[in-house]
């Protein structure tokens, strides 16, 4: 059994790219990789370890209850589930060009739902090296993860999961 479990939304896209990539450098045999819609939750216990990933489409849409925010839904359907026991990593993509004022806010989403749930995240990455005006996934510095824009700098995605892996494994064990 794998005890790792990297779930992200939405397949298909950027999203999926860096799971890929975080997968990739954690160790294929190390990891188990799903999109949030199919993953089956009566297996969370199964995974010591867990990775989540999103994109930020804004604010307003980590906040909506429509049947597409398969986020939402996950959290919703997980809300007895205690993770003070289990370790958990977020990572977001966004565009500070496009979206400044809400870069990686997805972030913050996961940071309230972990926290909502006893758990704590780890792999906070700095927010030096970005131009953006505000985002909910930040404070003091810090993102609560790690922060991708696969949009304008698509040529830092490698060397950012390679150390936000490498630091995670030193918390996480692989």
């Amino acid at each position: 059994m794998k005890k790792t479990l990297l779930l992200y939304w939405a397949p298909g896209g950027n999203v999926e790219l860096a799971a890929r990539a975080i997968c990739e450098e954690i160790g294929t045999g190390k990891v188990e990789m799903c999109d949030v819609a199919s993953f089956d939750i009566t297996r969370l216990d199964d995974f010591e370890n867990f990775i989540i990933g999103s994109a930020t489409v804004g604010a307003e849409d980590w906040r909506d209850t429509r049947d597409d925010n398969k986020w939402n839904e996950f959290f919703v359907k997980t809300s007895g589930f205690d993770l003070s026991a289990k370790k958990v990593a977020a990572f977001g993509l966004g565009n500070q060009i496009l979206y400044p004022e809400h870069f990686v806010d997805s972030l913050g989403y996961m940071k309230e739902e972990v926290e909502k749930r006893n758990g704590k995240l780890y792999g906070l990455w700095p927010s030096s090296g970005y131009k953006f005006s505000d985002s909910e996934g930040a404070a003091d510095g810090y993102f609560f993860g790690l922060a991708l824009d696969h949009d304008t700098q698509p040529e830092l995605t490698p060397v950012r999961v390679k150390s936000w892996i490498e630091m995670l494994s030193k918390k996480m064990a692989f």
